[in-house]
């Protein structure tokens, strides 16, 4: 309940209704600030995903309720597909899940959100000012995320990306960022390393971010 906005509790309801119960409760809440308000999402949930017909039976916004949910899922592959279908919306209180999983590890959740957000690119669009004004109000959870995007890196995948760069998660990362900067009219504060490191340059030591 406490990871929508309190005017959902209704629709949050009836998707708590169908979905079954789990084994083991949702672990490592974190919070973030919403329009003013703040909500407590799980790191991870654990119930398995409601029969077809009961899931078909919730209105629109409750259907994009239970996707938040189980993009928090401990299944990866459950995690992208309810990913896919929320990630092109417009709701304030889904951004805070896709910002989360941009600083996971499947790198094809990564590949899915920088395909499938659109508009993060396009300066003053929709899209960038929705993410944009979240990480203002949210610094400190879009700075760890950051850094879980090169602890990431720098643990499974700069074998296949070494520079950093390159990686979806560092992609995903600026294009957040410069909306964020568009936001306040200024540079927002970096916790990552530069895209591509200066000439004659090497890159920072990626351990020095992710302390």
């Amino acid at each position: 309940m406490a990871a929508f906005p309190s005017r959902l509790a209704g629709d949050v309801r009836s998707v708590l209704a169908v979905m079954p119960v789990a084994a083991i409760s949702p672990v490592e809440p974190f919070r973030v600030e919403v329009q003013d308000e703040t909500v407590t999402i799980p790191s991870r949930i654990y119930h398995g995903e409601p029969e077809t017909g009961m899931e078909g039976s919730l209105t629109g916004a409750q259907q994009l309720i239970l996707h938040c949910l189980y993009s928090r899922h401990s299944d990866g592959r459950v995690r992208q597909r309810r990913l896919e279908r929320i990630v092109a919306s417009s709701e304030p209180w889904v951004v805070p899940f896709v910002v989360q999983l941009a600083g996971e590890y499947v790198v094809e959740i990564l590949e899915a959100i920088r395909k499938e957000l659109p508009g993060l690119d396009v300066p003053n669009s929709f899209a960038r000012g929705l993410y944009g004004e979240f990480i203002v109000r949210n610094p400190s959870f879009f700075a760890r995320t950051e850094r879980r995007v090169v602890s990431y890196w720098d643990c499974y995948y700069r074998w296949k990306y070494p520079v950093f760069g390159t990686y979806p998660g560092s992609v995903l990362a600026e294009a957040f960022r410069s909306a964020a900067s568009e936001q306040v009219g200024a540079p927002w504060p970096r916790h990552t390393p530069p895209p591509l490191p200066a000439a004659g340059r090497p890159a920072r030591d990626p351990s020095s971010l992710t302390r």
